[in-house]
């Protein structure tokens, strides 16, 4: 697909230069738009493997198969966000990835925007670059929500995507610790501060699911 999303959007990219050429880093990136997907990773030399909710694979009819080929064809990897148990097998995934020295993408958000703002991350992310050791790379999307916004099921034309890739984030300091809870807010906080930079957001101190249902 490469090719023709070149030719037809014409994407741009800052800072690749700053994801390691070997060895497990973390690309962490806003959601903006189920379009983050297609243009994230295009100009990543590496393969990525993501994270991605299990319901996005549970689809019926062509629709929901033609789904789970688009995902399973960019290396998606389904997780239960239903938490306890289940959330830790996710989180166990994506920690096999890094520690066969991998890339993996993740969303520290949790799910898109749903009026282009940068929400709260959740602690995942911290928790798999402290387990791993792994660096982590913040990613900024521009433009897609633009291109693709919730509830638009193809993306414009016109529009050029880009992402700016940052200097990768150290938190060897914080080795070890993965077990406590502010330890794990700070290195999140740190790594949304950084997104946060990089992409221009406003940025919203409450979780983006969290913040959808109370406006109904």
């Amino acid at each position: 697909m490469n090719p023709i999303l070149r030719l037809a959007f014409r994407p741009w990219a800052e800072g690749v230069e700053n994801v390691p050429e070997e060895g497990p880093v973390i690309l962490a990136s806003n959601h903006l738009s189920h379009s983050d997907t297609i243009f994230g990773w295009l100009h990543v030399k590496r393969r990525v493997t993501q994270l991605a909710g299990s319901h996005f694979f549970s689809g019926r009819g062509i629709k929901g198969f033609l789904m789970r080929l688009f995902l399973n064809g960019i290396g998606t990897v389904p997780i239960d966000r239903s938490g306890g148990k289940a959330s830790e097998a996710g989180l166990s995934s994506g920690l096999r990835v890094l520690n066969e020295g991998n890339v993996l993408g993740i969303y520290p958000e949790g799910t898109r925007s749903r009026d282009g703002r940068l929400y709260k991350g959740r602690t995942g992310v911290a928790r798999l670059a402290l387990a791993s050791r792994a660096p982590v790379i913040p990613c900024a999307m521009i433009n897609t929500f633009e291109i693709m916004p919730p509830g638009r099921l193809l993306p414009k034309l016109g529009i050029r995507p880009g992402v700016k890739f940052g200097k990768p984030l150290d938190f060897s300091r914080y080795h070890g610790m993965e077990g406590d809870r502010l330890v794990l807010r700070a290195v999140t906080d740190e790594v949304m501060h950084a997104l946060m930079d990089l992409s221009g957001q406003e940025y919203v101190d409450d979780y983006a699911v969290r913040t959808t249902v109370s406006k109904g």
